[in-house]
């Protein structure tokens, strides 16, 4: 009875960012090169991985998933701010936005547990390097990719799935991409479920892989301090703190965006900017196109 004499809509407009037209013809441009790049970059470290047997191994597995995840994630989301830039009819059907709203969940959920796993990977490999083929297998990388598509699927898209959002209000979307918060304001009747669902599924996702991470390169920097070369050292301890300025620069902004705010706040769409445009931009250089072997 509480959706009776409500009209329903079956599109959004993208709201975006400024109205000014110099303003946003240099969006345009920035934004382009930026996906230009993040395309570039994360195909050749793809190609790289996968046609040089050398890099054949779990750790470059792993980064190899990374960078397809950031073309997944970049795909999703940038081409649509491309176009909110550039156009001044920017209308996106409710379908369509449901569809780009789950994909960049699931490709988010899949992000947060795929480097805590490269975190642990790191951790054996540095801590444990006699055990590192026998506990990091080529069988266990596979069950570990099925477990991050399979559970971000299964905690981050399904509880929308189950109970999928109505919207009766106002269909201006103040974003430029469909992201959940924005869309929560705008959907009837009660949204208790989805603002519980976000808090238990950051927890797992958003809180706990963090902490994760960081005692993963704890250990690793307990490790570091035992090596006799100060070159050594300074090379380890290089490496891992490019890796956790990845990790504060990701979960740092994830976790502002969905575990610091009850709802959707207009300033938060350029926090989004971080994860969704730099971040996937930023992923082959620190963690790959610094390594001697991609270099060679």
């Amino acid at each position: 009875m509480e959706f009776e004499n409500q009209t329903f809509i079956n599109e959004f407009i993208l709201i975006g960012f400024s109205q000014n037209v110099l303003i946003r013809s240099f969006l345009f441009f920035l934004f382009y090169v930026i996906y230009v790049l993040t395309v570039l970059e994360n195909g050749f470290l793809i190609y790289t991985i996968i046609f040089v047997s050398k890099l054949h191994t779990p750790m470059y597995y792993f980064l190899c998933n990374l960078s397809f995840l950031d073309l997944c994630v970049s795909s999703s989301t940038v081409p649509q701010l491309l176009i909110t830039v550039l156009s001044k009819e920017r209308r996106i059907s409710v379908v369509y936005c449901l569809i780009q709203m789950n994909t960049v969940l699931v490709l988010g959920g899949i992000e947060c547990l795929l480097l805590a796993v490269m975190a642990y990977d790191r951790y054996i490999a540095i801590c444990f390097p006699l055990y590192y083929t026998v506990i990091m297998s080529w069988r266990v990388c596979r069950y570990i990719t099925v477990f991050m598509w399979g559970g971000s699927f299964l905690f981050s898209s399904a509880p929308t799935l189950i109970k999928p959002f109505v919207f009766c209000r106002e269909n201006r979307l103040d974003h430029f991409y469909c992201e959940v918060l924005a869309m929560m304001e705008l959907a009837c009747g009660d949204i208790s479920f989805y603002k519980i669902t976000i808090v238990v599924v950051g927890f797992f996702t958003l809180f706990s892989s963090p902490i994760f991470i960081l005692g993963s390169y704890f250990c690793i920097i307990l490790s570091i301090l035992k090596i006799n070369s100060s070159h050594g050292r300074y090379k380890a301890f290089s490496t891992c703190a490019s890796h956790l300025i990845v990790v504060f620069m990701f979960f740092g902004t994830s976790l502002t965006m969905y575990m610091g705010q009850a709802s959707f706040s207009a300033y938060l769409k350029y926090i989004s900017l971080n994860y969704m445009v730099f971040t996937p931009l930023l992923n082959p250089l620190i963690y790959s196109l610094r390594n001697n072997e991609v270099k060679e």
